[in-house]
């Protein structure tokens, strides 16, 4: 008996087999390193589209890598997929996901922090049988968060520690005159809730609003932010103080070609994909 990682998602496609259409919505960082992944296979997975700004660059990405799929424009993606990955910058999560929800069909949102701000989406697919995703991406133990979240929560903090260039042209440190490229050491930029953070930093820090919508809400959930030249992955601490358990969880994820995004993000949604037809799943 195979209990390798991928065994529980890598079974042949039969007849009875779904086959799930993905269009993936933004072709930056990570749309393309969730393009190269779909493009070598996921079971019961197929990509059907893609959207980005600049379609005749678009095409060109897709070409060196080997990937023949229409781009088409963020309203043109519905019709061609059932599953519509949110890889786009957040000021545009409403406008993809409107017609996906609408259609009762499932939005896959890395840009949390954005939907925090736009919670009519969240009413939107409930009045159309539609669904929304919010993947783990780069934070851990979300599964633990949400179940002690059936009990009593005491507190949530999360403490994010970054190099310069992971916080560089945030919102927040703008409107307050703050270059990170002049620390010389490890200073702290921000304190405040999930919600304020996931405004101010609306490019950096989408695990702080994933962190909220798993636990305790983003005005409960307690967010400090740290520019440290000594670092060189993007740092989070998440402390948890529960009737059931006392959480602390660490993770060090390495930067994308994004530097305010980590490589994991876009493993996250494959594995998430994967598991859509998996016959063995681990993990709520």
């Amino acid at each position: 008996m195979n209990f390798s990682p991928l065994a529980a998602g890598s079974r042949s496609e039969t007849s009875t087999t779904p086959l799930t259409r993905v269009g993936v919505a933004g072709l930056g960082a990570i749309g393309q390193e969730l393009v190269r992944h779909l493009a070598h296979g996921v079971p019961g997975v197929a990509l059907t589209a893609v959207s980005a700004h600049d379609r005749e660059r678009a095409g060109e990405r897709l070409e060196r890598l080997g990937v023949d799929v229409p781009v088409v424009a963020l309203d043109e993606l519905e019709p061609l997929a059932d599953v519509v990955v949110e890889c786009a910058p957040a000021r545009l999560l409403a406008e993809l996901a409107t017609p996906v929800l609408e259609a009762g069909k499932e939005v896959i949102v890395l840009s949390a922090g954005a939907l925090l701000e736009r919670p009519e989406l969240i009413d939107l697919a409930a009045r159309h049988g539609g669904r929304i995703t919010v993947p783990t991406g780069a934070l851990l133990g979300l599964d633990a968060v949400r179940a002690a979240a059936e009990g009593d929560v005491a507190s949530v903090r999360m403490v994010t520690r970054k190099p310069a260039r992971g916080l560089a042209g945030a919102p927040y440190l703008v409107e307050n005159g703050v270059d990170p490229e002049h620390a010389d050491e490890a200073v702290r930029v921000f304190s405040g809730t999930a919600h304020e953070a996931a405004r101010g930093f609306p490019a950096n820090l989408n695990v702080a609003a994933a962190l909220a919508l798993a636990g305790i809400g983003p005005e409960r959930t307690h967010v400090e932010i740290w520019v440290d030249p000594a670092v060189e992955r993007n740092t989070h601490t998440i402390e948890v103080d529960a009737d059931v358990a006392r959480l602390t969880m660490t993770i060090e994820n390495v930067p994308s070609a994004n530097p305010r995004t980590g490589r994991i993000t876009a493993l996250s949604v494959v594995s998430l994909l994967r598991t859509r037809h998996a016959t063995l799943r681990v993990g709520s």
